[in-house]
């Protein structure tokens, strides 16, 4: 079996906070002016990705996992998760403030849910002026302290509000309240789960008039309640791969490609390239697949050497 580049159709979600720059900004195919999200990836339950180029056009991801776990997934990642997907990645464009929100860690996940948990990160891809985002307390706090400034609507004061701009990296580790404020367009990676504890959604009502459920006694266990620090500085080296986040979940590259460069992987893990500027075309034996701003694309762990070629700025994602 000859194992090529993949790209998935992406499955695109209305949220209240959505805008139309998921289409004006990275040409997703949009309808709705509240489109939030792009999932580029995904095997969260009822939201599968499904090929959208090649031999294996229609084929859901999962169907090609089980099938293939090693060529796909890579032998050390087949190892350690079996055949599960381990990862979610996703566009996010925000027109609003979306809520703030915490997610379990893994164990609280897996006992609560079974479930992953859920540590993340963000690369804004496109700011407006004066845009923002949560990202954890200001101060140490507790539950006391937290549950009184949620009763007396004062939770903002509390928590850490930080100034943006393109190409600023966030991590968040499972625990860590946040929320993506209005104006931002974002690039997501994250372990697959779709478990969101919502703490305070601005008292907002959806087209029915209705609040939007609060998970304030679920997050209580889940957050946490030191300060942290969010924000990754990394050097933008060209045509190397740049390191920006190493966890036990994944890492993350920057690669800033001009002109070609040579790739050989080992085997041992899938890669994801998601396309933030520019675009670049892949060579895999003289066979060429072409890539623009906003394309995310799966390098089966069976892809061993290939050619990048191309001016772009480029997320390189895998496990170690």
């Amino acid at each position: 079996m000859k194992f090529y580049p993949l790209q998935f159709e992406p499955i695109l979600k209305e949220r209240i906070w959505g805008g139309e720059k998921l289409k004006t900004v990275l040409h997703k195919p949009i309808t709705s002016k509240i489109t939030g999200e792009s999932w580029e990836l995904s095997t969260v339950e009822g939201d599968v990705s499904v090929v959208a180029n090649g031999e294996w056009k229609g084929k859901s991801l999962t169907t090609l996992i089980n099938e293939c776990p090693n060529e796909i997934l890579g032998t050390v990642v087949h190892a350690r998760f079996g055949k599960q997907f381990p990862l979610l990645f996703k566009y996010l464009d925000a027109r609003d403030d979306l809520s703030i929100q915490v997610h379990p860690n893994d164990e609280l996940a897996k006992k609560r849910h079974n479930s992953f948990g859920k540590t993340e990160m963000w690369y804004i891809i496109q700011a407006d002026d004066d845009a923002k985002i949560i990202v954890g307390f200001k101060e140490k706090s507790n539950v006391n302290n937290y549950l009184e400034n949620l009763k007396n609507k004062t939770l903002l004061s509390i928590l850490d509000d930080v100034k943006v701009k393109s190409g600023d990296v966030f991590f968040l580790e499972a625990g860590t309240i946040h929320a993506i404020g209005a104006g931002l367009v974002v690039a997501e990676i994250q372990q697959t789960s779709d478990i969101t504890y919502r703490l305070y959604d601005f008292d907002r009502v959806d087209a029915n008039g209705k609040n939007r459920e609060l998970h304030v006694d679920l997050a209580l266990e889940a957050i946490n309640y030191n300060t942290v620090e969010t924000k990754k500085e990394y050097t933008k080296n060209e045509n190397v791969s740049n390191e920006v986040v190493d966890c036990p979940y994944f890492t993350t590259n920057f690669l800033p490609l001009n002109g070609e460069i040579t790739v050989s992987k080992s085997g041992k893990t899938f890669t994801v390239y998601m396309c933030l500027e520019g675009g670049f075309e892949i060579d895999l034996d003289n066979s060429k697949s072409q890539y623009k701003k906003g394309d995310t694309v799966l390098i089966p762990a069976a892809m061993n050497t290939f050619i990048l070629n191309g001016k772009a700025s480029i997320l390189e994602i895998y496990i170690s």
